[in-house]
């Protein structure tokens, strides 16, 4: 079985209306709720983990274990990092990195033992793809934002380098299909609440469009 790792609720609140998904055919777990879908003959269990490393990660091993999955896919929404890029564009990564494991005071913002490298060559490379950047903390502030562009970063969010990485410990392949949402923006001309109540509208807006483009562009080449 393949699972679908779906992290916020407006994810999972698209997913479930993109798939016509009935009140009977949802279930509980401890990190949220899954459904179950058959496409193209291979049985697909999506699942709402909740937001951050932590539910991320706990959500997984908790679906890698219960249904002995052996690929995941994190389907979900990511804020855009690189410039040459717009909103609701797709990416597959070929990279996954965590970048608030270290004190970056003093050592390099990203290390080597929290990169995963992602092997994509059977899937093709008419897609776009980079590295993901994952952070408990969501990239709001413009400084935040500096700092992922000089660390190369071309997308960021705040589950999918932690689940890759769990994932490898699992021998459990693991693909990453994210869509810009929103971008950060300059604040420092503006009140930062009101830059930040901005970015949450744009990406609540897009969020449906992001999971609709993944569901019916996407999903099948990489299952």
């Amino acid at each position: 079985m393949i699972g679908i790792s779906i992290a916020t609720k407006w994810e999972y609140e698209a997913s479930l209306e993109y798939f016509s998904i009935k009140d009977n055919e949802r279930f509980g777990y401890p990190y949220g709720e899954y459904f179950i879908r058959t496409i193209d003959d291979t049985e697909l269990v999506f699942y709402s983990t909740g937001v951050r490393k932590i539910n991320g990660v706990g959500g997984n091993q908790y679906m890698i274990s219960k249904f002995n999955l052996t690929k995941v896919i994190v389907a979900g929404t990511c804020a855009g990092i690189d410039d040459k890029f717009s909103n609701l564009d797709i990416f597959v990564p070929d990279k996954a990195v965590q970048y608030d494991c270290t004190v970056k005071e003093i050592e390099p913002l990203i290390k080597q033992s929290f990169i995963v490298d992602i092997d994509l060559s059977k899937y093709g490379n008419d897609f776009y793809t980079g590295t993901i950047g994952t952070a408990d903390k969501a990239v709001v502030m413009w400084k935040d934002y500096l700092e992922l562009i000089e660390n190369k970063i071309t997308i960021a969010d705040t589950e999918a380098g932690a689940i890759a990485y769990i994932c490898k410990k699992n021998d459990v392949e693991c693909i990453i299909i994210k869509g810009i949402s929103d971008f950060p923006t300059e604040e420092s001309n503006s009140d930062k609440f009101e830059s930040n109540i901005e970015q949450i509208n744009i990406y609540l807006e897009n969020t449906p469009k992001v999971m609709n483009k993944i569901f019916g562009e996407y999903l099948k080449r990489f299952i």
